[in-house]
């Protein structure tokens, strides 16, 4: 294994891989069904051409009009009112047929996704979402499933078949009409805008559909309901704040005209086209590359030290702290000599120069080679904050005092001074949080003046504010989830089961199916961290910009929840392992498993998985994770100092052996703030790191975070820090959705003949039993008026 990663480490090419809100849609449709559900699929063709050859002889679904569809479909629909059970699964299965495709009529997967994107608009249009929408919903309220699966011992795919086929055919429905395509009809985008209005608004009872399925985590995560099937609840609960809520273009576009709204100045730059632009650095190498050198050396030692690549000197500085100061001074020799991470020529493709052996030859031909382009990829950024920081420090030095939070007054101030002071404010940067949080304080001050503030019904409000009541539920079952997904968590008796919609019923029995089941297992982990991650860092965006208070919320539920140690230990494992593994079978996938013959699987065809340089969902699970850490520890010097404390310098920088730029971005990211508090010698042995921050991290101009200055004045008291964050939310919470509490602002009427003239609205039984209450409750009590007279 040690064998295997050095090689890895020495030989990882650049991954070609895209970042976006999903994979293509055929992979993303292929990982809704675990291959145990395989054989389901005949299964659902066999329903629909039963009850179809029934009602349509002689003619095949393709061969229909659309309005002789809709009329089966209406049918369809009348069926599933039945109140046998087994009749509406069956009728729910035809259903899926055609929302899959109906792939028995077609040759190839395209026709196969032509004909479920058909399907599936007129399915829309006929009003199927709302008729499984309350078959869900009975299902959920099922006590008598959910008490029969508490109590058996193993729970498998038999359990959760209802659900299953209702939240598949959800699930293509959802997925089908999110995505966009050039040939799309007009009446296809109009259905497309009014199901993602219907997704986004409150339902019957009240709750957003997204709230429906959040109810179905937390009630899997409390063990009252284990045979859920977490998986397709997670891909579809994902994909709906998807629809409903936007993905990072439309996040951008948002951002944009927030930004307009507010008379900010344009963002510096498209942030996604900046990071698809970028190219990745070189990795810095294993500790078994080190131990080879090493050997090496001792081997072709000859006079003079032979030169060490500086990747290789990071690794080894940071691994023996008992070298010499003398060997250090060497080392700092060679940084120089060696200070280009991609400028030139990328340091793998460099030789480690010992003699002998020869050299070998480059790993990379000297085409392939790219040359970073000249100057920084980010423009600069500075905040208010920091050119009142700069002011005070520069008025104390030079005058003696300091003028608050003035910012225009440079009098008595050097020269110098007043060009530092119009570069920082040339690339000033006020954000809407930043506009957001003063607004906010404002509201709090001056209630009466500023009145009631206009909340505008965004599909981000509607949701935050049907999350809020059982918002740390929520959080919680999430994390709890990802933790049993994580290929480094260790099986424990306590922990849930998330493979209740994997496991078949009977267990396999020869070692092709145990390998298969394998596969299966691992495959269906990666997918409910692939869920999970994006669903978290979709949350965590949308309520940054709808309000950062919102923002700040589901935050510090994630921080007090333990999601920062948890995503540290999600990457304290064999990354590129992770990266490159193979857990599928592509002949298993759909859709091509029910338009191909099947071939004949065997155990080298299977260990072989598939010729795929790198697993997508597996990268785009550790980026989103990244985002979520970076998220959290943004300018929160309470958290960066957790990410210390759980050493997580030596994990993150493990991470950079993966050669994708958008991930080593965000890696670099969070050793840049953390920098300043890993002390000297740390920042002497990885010059390699902080060269590659330099590149391609945002600069903040008076930002010392490779000097660390000012660590002594900066106390970490994370339990303050959080309070007084707390308070802030909780203000703001109680001032905008807890209208109880602002009954104190309210005008009082003192007018004795306006409140008496004021029209009461009375119930109709009260002019029935008016006089009876009158002679009870006013003539038969006897009135003490002289007591009124009297003192209290």
């Amino acid at each position: 294994m040690q064998t295997d990663e050095m090689e890895s480490s020495m030989e990882s090419p650049n991954l070609e891989f895209e970042y976006g809100d999903t994979d293509s849609l055929t992979a993303e449709l292929s990982e809704l069904y675990s291959y145990t559900e395989e054989p389901e699929f005949s299964l659902n063709r066999d329903y629909f051409e039963e009850d179809f050859k029934s009602h349509v002889r002689g003619r095949r679904w393709v061969q229909l009009g659309v309005e002789e569809q809709k009329a089966y479909v209406m049918r369809l629909l009348d069926a599933l009112e039945v109140t046998d059970r087994d009749k509406r699964l069956k009728v729910a299965r035809a259903i899926l047929y055609l929302a899959q495709g109906v792939y028995d009529d077609c040759d190839t997967d395209v026709d196969v996704l032509y004909w479920s994107r058909h399907n599936v608009f007129l399915l829309y249009d006929m009003g199927i979402f709302t008729a499984l929408l309350e078959l869900l919903s009975m299902e959920i309220d099922n006590n008598q499933a959910c008490s029969s699966a508490v109590r058996k011992p193993a729970i498998s795919l038999a359990d959760s078949t209802e659900l299953r086929v209702l939240l598949s055919i959800m699930y293509l429905m959802v997925e089908t009409v999110r995505v966009q395509t050039e040939d799309d009809r007009p009446e296809w985008r109009t259905s497309r805008a009014a199901f993602k209005a219907e997704l986004g608004s409150p339902l019957d009872n009240g709750e957003p559909f997204t709230l429906l399925l959040f109810t179905m985590v937390t009630k899997f995560c409390s063990m009252n309901a284990p045979h859920f099937p977490m998986k397709k609840v997670l891909l579809l609960l994902w994909k709906t704040i998807l629809f409903t809520l936007g993905g990072f273009e439309e996040l951008q576009e948002l951002k944009v005209r927030g930004r307009e709204r507010l008379n900010l100045a344009p963002l510096p730059e498209d942030s996604i086209k900046v990071v698809r632009a970028m190219r990745a650095a070189s990795p810095p190498a294993s500790a078994m590359e080190l131990i080879e050198q090493q050997q090496q050396q001792k081997r072709g030692r000859r006079s003079r030290r032979p030169l060490v690549k500086q990747d290789s000197l990071d690794t080894y500085n940071e691994r023996d702290p008992f070298k010499n100061d003398e060997a250090r001074d060497e080392e700092e020799d060679g940084e120089d000599a060696d200070s280009g991470i991609e400028g030139e020529v990328d340091p793998l493709d460099r030789d480690v120069i010992i003699q002998p052996p020869p050299p070998p030859p480059p790993l990379r031909p000297p085409t392939e080679r790219v040359s970073f382009p000249k100057g920084l990829p980010w423009a600069p950024k500075v905040r208010e904050k920091d050119i009142e920081t700069f002011l005070e420090t520069s008025r104390n030095k030079f005058i003696g005092f300091t003028l608050g939070n003035d910012t225009e007054t440079l009098v008595g101030l050097p020269r110098p001074i007043h060009e530092s002071v119009k570069t920082l404010k040339q690339h000033k940067y006020v954000s809407i949080a930043e506009v957001q949080i003063k607004r906010e304080e404002e509201l709090q001050q001056c209630p009466m003046t500023l009145g009631e503030e206009e909340v505008e019904e965004t599909p981000a409000e509607i949701l935050y504010l049907g999350m809020l009541p059982n918002l740390s539920q929520y959080v919680i079952a999430l994390l709890k989830l990802l933790l049993a997904a994580a290929p480094t968590s260790k099986a424990k008796t306590d922990s849930i089961n998330i493979l209740a919609d994997v496991l078949p019923e009977e267990m396999p029995i020869t070692v092709l199916q145990s390998m298969k089941l394998g596969i299966d297992v691992n495959r269906h982990k990666e997918i409910i961290v692939k869920a999970i991650s994006a669903l978290l860092l979709l949350l965590l965006k949308h309520f940054k910009l709808n309000h950062i208070y919102q923002f700040e919320i589901v935050s510090q539920h994630l921080v007090f929840a333990n999601c920062i140690p948890l995503i540290l230990k999600f990457f304290n494992q064999n990354i590129m392992s992770y990266i490159s593994a193979k857990n599928s079978i592509c002949v298993l996938d759909f859709p091509h498993s029910v338009v191909h013959e099947m071939p004949e699987l065997t155990a080298e065809s299977l260990e072989a998985g598939d010729s795929n340089q790198f697993c997508w969902r597996n990268l785009f699970s550790c980026i989103n994770l990244l985002r979520v850490l970076n998220k959290l520890t943004k300018w929160k010097h309470s958290r960066t100092m957790m990410l210390v404390v759980f050493k997580s310098a030596p994990i993150l920088k493990r991470a950079l052996k993966v050669k994708q730029a958008m991930m080593q971005l965000y890696v670099l990211k969070l050793l840049k703030i953390q920098t300043k508090y890993l002390g000297r010698q740390w920042r002497k042995s990885n010059m390699k790191t902080m060269s590659a921050i330099y590149q391609k991290v945002r600069h903040r101009l008076n930002d010392d975070w490779a000097y660390g200055n000012d660590i002594d004045a900066r106390p970490w008291d994370f339990q303050a820090e959080e309070c007084a964050l707390r308070e802030s939310i909780e203000k703001f919470n109680s001032r905008r959705y807890d209208k109880s509490q602002n009954g104190e602002f309210a005008p009082v009427d003192n007018c004795l003949q306006s409140v008496l003239g004021q029209r009461v609205e009375l119930p109709e039984d009260f002019h029935y039993s008016y006089e009876m209450w009158l002679e009870r409750e006013v003539f038969s009590q006897p009135i003490q008026w002289e007591g009124l007279l009297q003192g209290p």
